[in-house]
């Protein structure tokens, strides 16, 4: 029943998937990819900037 959303979301807790798979793993899964994205971004900004 919720094989489909565990599959993507793996850093997601069983606890949690129990309740409403649906909401903790999407949320979950977009905050970390939120973190990841802006990360290389700002490094690449001070980097041409300095040169």
């Amino acid at each position: 029943p919720c094989q489909p959303c565990c599959l993507p979301c793996q850093p997601c807790d069983p606890s949690l998937l129990a309740n409403s798979c649906n909401e903790p793993c999407v949320r979950q899964c977009q905050n970390s990819t939120v973190v990841i994205e802006p990360s290389p971004v700002v490094v690449t900004l001070p980097g041409p900037i300095l040169s």
